[in-house]
């Protein structure tokens, strides 16, 4: 496939800058991308490698300068216009239809919609129900009484148990585990005893869940993941959480058990958060930092304990000053003792 950059522009509604004739061939990372292919700058801390890149034309913000010599297009989200670029260039494979194998296990009275894919080596439990055009990949386990809803994908060796209930095109990448009993215990007499775990888990419309990542069953209700959520590969979410619509959660974070979270709510990844705790609409926390308490709607916060994003840097710089703080007090202490003794003997 072969395009001007003008053609280009006219698609993604952007200015065009430069020579519109240029021919583009292919898309390629900004330092990687040679002559004939279009890059994207989205973050101006790679700003240098614009002027630097073998490429024929990039993508850029609104207010970039492109370095002279170089072609472009301007857009309010350069980010957002790859993503769209990339469709272009690497369109979906077509769908394949193969029906329901005779490979594959069915169990009683399971409803099937039109189109359905069910490659060999899956399961399907009792009274389960698949919505249209669902596809569902060798290994895949679904437990009896589970919903799964139209245009959902469920990657091989994805397990979900019994009785819980997936939106409409929900994704489900290889390895994910949907309703595995929440880890519930009472120590009683020395032993720790089972609590039953009788809920279930509702993952709504349009979710998106990672190779690897659980989801808990409520011990009593559902745990639930809200429409257009996305969660990363190798994320914990415990029993009864509550996760807001459009949430994101990256890879190795983990929530314990009734932790809720508004809509819009971004976790970095290795977030712990400790349980039955809110983070409001439109919070995020950083990177590997520990939520110990609430966090208000629309807050930053970073470090173990999450605090407040700019109290938390100011703390971290101060963390390389400490061996010469330590130093500077005990020269402190000892100039003190000195003049302490001085007086006293003074005094005598």
């Amino acid at each position: 496939m072969r395009k001007t950059l003008r053609e280009l522009a006219q698609y993604l509604e952007g200015e065009l800058v430069g020579d519109e004739s240029v021919e583009i061939g292919g898309l390629a990372p900004i330092r990687e991308a040679c002559e004939g292919e279009i890059t994207f700058l989205d973050n101006e801390k790679y700003y240098p490698d614009l002027a630097r890149t073998g490429a024929s034309a990039a993508i850029v913000g609104r207010t970039t300068e492109i370095p002279p010599g170089k072609s472009g297009i301007r857009v309010e989200a350069p980010y957002y216009a790859w993503a769209r670029l990339m469709e272009v260039w690497f369109p979906p494979e077509p769908r394949r239809r193969i029906g329901i194998s005779e490979r594959s296990w069915i169990g009683q009275d399971v409803a099937f919609g039109r189109d359905v894919n069910v490659w060999p080596g899956a399961s399907i439990g009792d009274r389960a129900r698949i919505g249209d055009r669902c596809d569902i990949h060798p290994g895949v386990v679904i437990g009896p009484d589970c919903r799964i809803g139209a245009d959902s994908v469920l990657y091989p060796n994805v397990v979900i148990y019994r009785g819980c209930e997936l939106g409409e095109r929900v994704i489900l990448h290889a390895g994910v585990v949907i309703g595995a009993d929440g880890f519930g215990y009472i120590l009683h007499d020395g032993i720790h005893v089972k609590v039953p775990q009788v809920g279930n888990v509702v993952i709504e419309d349009d979710v998106e869940i990672g190779a690897n990542t659980t989801v808990d069953r409520a011990m009593i209700g559902s745990t639930r993941i809200g429409r257009g959520t996305k969660i990363d590969n190798l994320v914990m979410v415990a029993h009864n959480c509550q996760v807001g619509q459009a949430c994101i959660i990256i890879s190795q974070a983990g929530l314990s058990g009734s932790t809720r979270l508004g809509n819009y709510v971004t976790l970095a990844g290795q977030v712990g958060v400790v349980g039955h705790l809110s983070i409001g609409d439109g919070a995020k926390v950083g990177a590997q930092s520990g939520v110990t308490k609430d966090v208000p709607a629309g807050e930053v916060v970073l470090g173990s304990p999450a605090i407040e994003i700019h109290e938390s840097k100011r703390s971290l710089v101060l963390l390389k000053y400490l061996p010469e703080m330590r130093e500077r007090v005990l020269e402190l202490e000892e100039r003190i003792k000195a003049l302490e003794a001085r007086l006293g003997g003074s005094g005598g």
